[in-house]
């Protein structure tokens, strides 16, 4: 296992930057959520985000595709650099382009699912594809339907979100996800809101799509997920990286005592 790991490890290093963050930092008024991240992920690489309540990882997952603005700090995306301009709020976006570039590149799952209600399981699916990216409805529901299958939910494709247990909405989300073909996937809390049986269903999706190489960002409060799937985990404390490392660094031997009484919590 420890030659596998190594041999991983190895790989990551050649592969090429996705993202990369520098002194990134996020205050709502008074309040300072992140207090200067510095952060890279790969192709190919799963980082998981783990912390506990109020440590700003889900604020640092949505700084990534500007869903929220960082108030201070560089984000690039594939070698490109965000370009920003100075508010009385802060920096904002400069170029519309660049960012519809950047979130149609980088999909996002919530934790509340978030599909359409009014829509049916394949038109959630659809919709972006065809609205935003312009392409054929014919190719995009066949396409829809092998997501759909992917997923495990197929024979949900006519039924609308009310009519599916959460587990099989959250799926219906991932494979939303996956429609525009993401460079990467972002995951906030993916299973928090599923009762145990459910949430094994969506793990399962996440350890599959892991298994295919894919770049994701994974906040999670489930440690075993984390450690099943990452290539790399990131421990938030009050607003700042305070350690990272391969699952078997963090968590078989954690430097630091805050790294080591969350632990020892989510472990109780």
């Amino acid at each position: 296992m420890g030659e596998l790991c190594r041999l991983q490890q190895e790989h990551m290093t050649e592969q090429p930057t996705i993202l990369l963050l520098e002194g990134i930092c996020k205050r709502f008024g008074a309040l300072e959520v992140l207090r200067g991240i510095d952060f890279t992920a790969k192709k190919g690489e799963v980082v998981a985000m783990i912390g506990s309540s109020g440590s700003g990882k889900s604020t640092l997952l949505r700084c990534v595709n500007l869903l929220e603005t960082p108030t201070e700090g560089r984000l690039v995306f594939k070698g490109e650099e965000i370009a920003f301009h100075q508010t009385a709020q802060g920096q904002q976006p400069s170029n519309p382009e660049q960012l519809r570039r950047l979130r149609s590149n980088l999909s996002m799952v919530f934790q509340q699912f978030n599909l359409w209600q009014h829509m049916t399981i394949i038109e959630n699916v659809m919709e972006v594809p065809i609205i935003v990216q312009g392409r054929g409805r014919d190719e995009v529901r066949a396409e829809a339907l092998e997501l759909l299958d992917k997923v495990g939910i197929s024979d949900k494709a006519k039924n609308f979100p009310a009519q599916l247990s959460g587990g099989q909405q959250q799926r219906a989300a991932i494979a939303r996800a996956l429609a525009v073909c993401p460079e990467a996937m972002l995951f906030d809390e993916p299973t928090s809101a599923l009762d145990p049986e459910l949430e094994q269903e969506v793990m399962k999706v996440i350890r599959d799509l892991a298994e295919e190489g894919r770049t994701m960002l994974l906040v999670t409060h489930d440690m075993g997920l984390a450690r099943d799937v990452a290539n790399k985990v990131v421990f938030l404390n009050q607003g700042l990286i305070e350690e990272q490392g391969t699952p078997a660094e963090v968590f078989d031997n954690p430097r630091s005592t805050r790294l080591q009484q969350f632990l020892r919590a989510s472990a109780a």
